[in-house]
């Protein structure tokens, strides 16, 4: 169980993380979503001790990460597959573990076969590792001392196509046993395909937390008129505000911000939206539920803008 209540973290007067709170239980996998910059690892380190917050509270298992007793097996900790003795084996890298963590020394192999690294991999220097072999040796330590829990911050980097869908498994499994996982990825698909609950910041803030199944349902309607400008007027007239559509037959505009062919999402339902296009005489082309975008569609919806804003800071 990992629980984060009110957390903040300011930097001067920048609040990279501002009063975020979430749970995630037993038995499921947490998609943390989030464009670049919007407080995800910032909120990883914190959970884990790293970075002191600036107000409210990080706990697993009822209490602070740095409280735990010998905390390697309680948390398996992913955060930076590059953090490893370039010099070292991937065997010593882990026989080290073991040995600060107290674990039977016969589970440095059983761990190495079960992230896919062979005698050969195991025997060869980190620093003359790829970045995906790097993942599946951070993966290994992280699973070592038989955690409970996983926090996993960007775990598919520089990992192919299967090795993208052995990690799926992997993590599905250790939850299906009860584990709890925290997962922070830009893999918006592989999310989508293993998560059971999802939290999405966008600076710093949660813009949208719960069941993955329910968000993505709550996806909105796709508004496509005759007078795109017209359809903005409207729009501005109820206080609603048009993201881009992702239409597949269509070729995104983003200097325009909507799809070629004219189509926004608006978070509204069809009555709504079709009672005041006909109050302002605007013709419509397309009403419909968005929800087939899935976690990419919902996912843009919700951080509309956050990367422009984090880069012009």
């Amino acid at each position: 169980m990992i629980t984060v209540e009110h957390l903040s973290k300011r930097y001067g007067r920048h609040p990279a993380v501002d009063d975020v709170s979430f749970t995630c239980a037993p038995g499921t996998v947490t998609g943390f979503l989030g464009p670049n910059g919007a407080g995800k690892s910032t909120t990883m380190r914190m959970i884990t001790g790293l970075t002191p917050p600036t107000a409210g509270t990080a706990t697993v298992h009822g209490v602070p990460y740095a409280r735990l007793a010998n905390p390697g097996r309680r948390v398996g900790v992913l955060l930076d597959a590059s953090a490893q003795h370039a010099g070292r084996t991937g065997r010593e890298v882990l026989s080290l573990a073991a040995m600060t963590m107290d674990v039977d020394r016969r589970k440095v192999d059983e761990s190495l076969e079960r992230v896919g690294l062979n005698r050969t991999a195991a025997k060869r220097r980190v620093r003359a590792y790829s970045l995906g072999m790097r993942q599946r040796l951070g993966l290994a330590y992280a699973m070592l001392g038989d955690p409970e829990v996983l926090i996993l911050d960007e775990p598919a980097n520089g990992l192919d196509p299967e090795g993208i869908f052995w990690m799926r498994g992997l993590l599905r499994d250790f939850a299906d046993r009860g584990g709890t996982v925290l997962l922070s990825s830009h893999l918006l698909r592989e999310v989508e395909a293993v998560a059971d609950q999802l939290v999405v910041i966008g600076a710093g803030k949660v813009v949208a937390q719960g069941d993955k199944a329910e968000l993505l349902a709550a996806s909105g309607m796709v508004v496509r008129a005759l007078d795109s400008a017209a359809l903005d007027l409207m729009l501005q007239r109820i206080g609603l505000t048009g993201t881009p559509a992702n239409h597949p037959a269509t070729t995104p505009d983003r200097t325009e911000g909507r799809t070629a062919d004219g189509g926004v999402v608006v978070q509204s339902d069809a009555e709504t939206i079709g009672r005041a296009a006909a109050d302002a005489g605007l013709v419509l082309l397309e009403l419909r539920p968005a929800g087939g975008g899935g976690l990419e569609q919902m996912f843009l919806q919700l951080t509309a803008g956050e990367s422009v804003k984090e880069s012009v800071r």
